[in-house]
This record gives C-alpha cells, sequence and structure tokens, in this order.
C-alpha cells in the first residue's frame, strides 16, 4: 500500500473502533486526521453516526468539517462544557512509551488544549512515524511571541537544541500561525527526556506552546504497508 492508502486505513480503524454517536469529539490537522474526519463526515451522512458535537483544531480542520456538514463548535460552547469524550489526531513522530511531537502543520497550541482537554486520546499514524528517540529527525515546533524570539532561540540553545525559525512556502518570510505568532523548529543531537523537556521549555518567557505530547499518553493506531493496523495502547 502507498503512504495515502496507508493513512485512510488507520484513519478508518480509529474511527470505527473509538467513535460513537453521541460524542463530543476533538478533530486533528493533517494528513493522517483529516482522512478520519472526512470518514466521520461519510457516517454522518449516512445516518451511522448521528448527534457529534466537533471542536477543530486549526482552519484546515473546519474547512473539511463544513464540507461534510459536521457540526463545530468550541471548548467554551455550553454544549461542550471544556470537555470532550474523544480526540482523534496524527503526529509527526511516536516514541515507545506512546510520546509524540505534532505541529508539522503548524497547529500544536489548539492541538494541545483540545487533546488535554480530552477524556480519550487517540493518535493514528502510518508505520514511518514510529522512532525510538523523539526529536532526532524530525524537528518539536515551539510556538513563540514575536517579540521574544531571539532570547527564545537562546534559551532553546541552551538547552542544547539546534533552533531554526520556520520558513513560509509560497509567501516571503516566516510562518505565522493562525495565532500570529513564530514557529522554531529544533532539533537534538542526541536523545533527551521528552517530559522533562516538555515541562522546561514552557517555562521560557514568551513560549506559547510546544509540540511535545508527553503528559497524555493516547492509544496509538499504526498503519502498515502490509495493509495491517497495529492497536497499542
Amino acid at each position: 500500500m502507498d503512504q495515502k492508502a496507508i493513512k485512510q486505513l488507520v484513519a478508518r480503524a480509529a474511527v470505527d473502533r473509538l467513535v460513537r454517536s453521541g460524542m463530543k469529539l476533538g478533530l486533528g490537522t493533517g494528513s493522517t486526521a483529516i482522512p478520519a474526519v472526512y470518514y466521520i463526515g461519510e457516517l454522518m451522512q449516512k445516518g451511522v453516526l448521528q448527534n457529534i458535537l466537533a471542536v477543530p483544531t486549526s482552519f484546515q480542520t473546519v474547512i473539511a468539517c463544513e464540507q461534510w456538514g459536521i457540526p463545530l463548535y468550541t471548548l467554551n460552547s455550553k454544549e461542550i462544557g471544556g470537555e470532550l469524550d474523544l480526540t482523534i489526531d496524527g503526529a509527526d513522530e511516536v516514541d515507545p512509551q506512546n510520546r509524540c511531537t505534532k505541529g508539522g502543520g503548524g497547529a500544536l497550541l489548539v492541538e494541545k488544549i483540545v487533546a488535554y482537554a480530552s477524556k480519550s486520546y487517540a493518535i493514528v499514524v502510518d508505520e514511518t512515524k514510529v522512532v525510538e528517540h523523539l526529536g532526532l529527525k524530525f524537528s518539536i515546533p515551539v510556538e513563540v511571541i514575536p517579540e521574544a524570539r531571539v532570547p527564545v532561540e537562546r534559551a532553546l540553545e541552551a538547552l542544547g537544541a539546534e533552533v531554526q525559525l520556520r520558513e513560509a512556502v509560497r509567501k516571503a518570510g516566516p510562518v505565522i500561525t493562525e495565532h500570529a505568532n513564530l514557529l522554531l523548529d529544533i532539533r537534538f543531537p542526541a536523545p533527551m527526556d521528552p517530559e522533562e523537556l516538555e515541562s522546561r521549555i514552557n517555562q521560557i518567557p514568551g513560549v506559547v506552546e510546544n509540540g511535545l505530547f508527553t503528559r497524555k499518553h493516547p492509544r496509538l493506531f499504526i498503519g502498515h504497508a502490509n495493509g495491517s493496523v497495529e492497536q497499542r495502547e
């Protein structure tokens, strides 16, 4: 199977296993999470799923939900009450402890708020996203307010990180997030403690959030090229 087919396969497997009518759902961003959104919309149009209340994590997800007629809410909506039954999202990397890095699509802030507000959390990935150590190959994003860019860069370098300002594609200048902040992408030359690092990065003044997801260990669905889907609790 090619990578696109694997992503569709694993997204559908997670929805079939976890999603039920009447749920308050957090819906993620990216090339593996969006197929789950499409499948939920398809099941709603067929009447298999009903009364789904969805909280999107990005403009990309909002548009996908609008295309399929999935009702949209925020965590502040009285129908949601600040708590979700389940969030389904993708990840950039996942380690053996099911700790993740996210934010390759730039939506890490709302992705983390939604994930940590969920009773249950599921991550869908293809097999290429499974690694032994986070942050060595794929960058970990750090969202910062523009005025703090240089001092945050220096603080991250003091933690041992290689830091690069994320540049936009087909737009001159840096990436601007949906909350008007900048993204610093960081990598490490050697393995580090993800749980400690998530906390230490967020203590740096000017940091809004970072792409390490370690405080809520998800149920993991891994799609393989042979057509199988592995589930890891």
